[in-house]
């Protein structure tokens, strides 16, 4: 099961990735139009600002399972073991109840706007219901990754390899 799950949240990842040459693409297409009016592409920038939503969203669980995103740990540190081992299992449980809360609304966002026919307010008029796709799957591998997270902490396991000098890695 481990490996699926880092299966597809590194398939969330280079998504994530192409979701941000996408964004430097359609930025280029807006720059260049204003020079050349020929290449000119109606709601670039918007496209842009779509892309670049999609991307943050689906990069919030592979960023998660690399250890990547920020904690405060100045209470954390001056905990025993045991101790940190239940405060992060209860942070888990807020954070799966948040991440969860988040992905269920992004999902009724989707649906709402594709029952509504909500369409953008540029020239491009895009069915909104397209990109908010990428806001939905992200949020919603969130939660599973914390939810994945919080399955192992409950079996024991940890879940950061530690360096060498005791502290984990990359999340300081």
């Amino acid at each position: 099961m481990r490996k699926l799950m880092d299966t597809l949240f590194t398939l969330a990842a280079y998504l994530a990735g192409l979701f941000m040459i996408a964004t430097l693409l359609a930025v280029l297409s807006s720059i260049f139009g204003r020079i050349i009016p020929a290449l000119d592409l109606p709601g670039s920038d918007a496209y842009a600002g779509y892309c670049m939503a999609a991307a943050g969203f689906l990069a919030l669980a592979p960023t998660l399972r690399r250890g990547e995103h920020i904690r405060v740990t100045l209470i954390f540190n001056q905990l025993p073991a045991r101790a940190q081992h239940w405060l992060d299992i209860f942070c888990h449980l807020v954070a799966l109840g948040l991440s969860s809360a988040l992905a269920w609304f992004s999902i009724r966002l989707v649906l709402q706007s594709r029952e509504f026919f909500d369409i953008s307010t540029g020239l491009d008029a895009t069915p909104l219901w397209i990109p908010q796709i990428g806001m939905a799957v992200g949020t919603s591998l969130f939660a599973l990754a914390f939810l994945n997270d919080l399955v192992l902490l409950l079996a024991g396991h940890t879940l950061r390899d530690a360096s060498p000098d005791g502290e984990p890695a990359h999340i300081e």
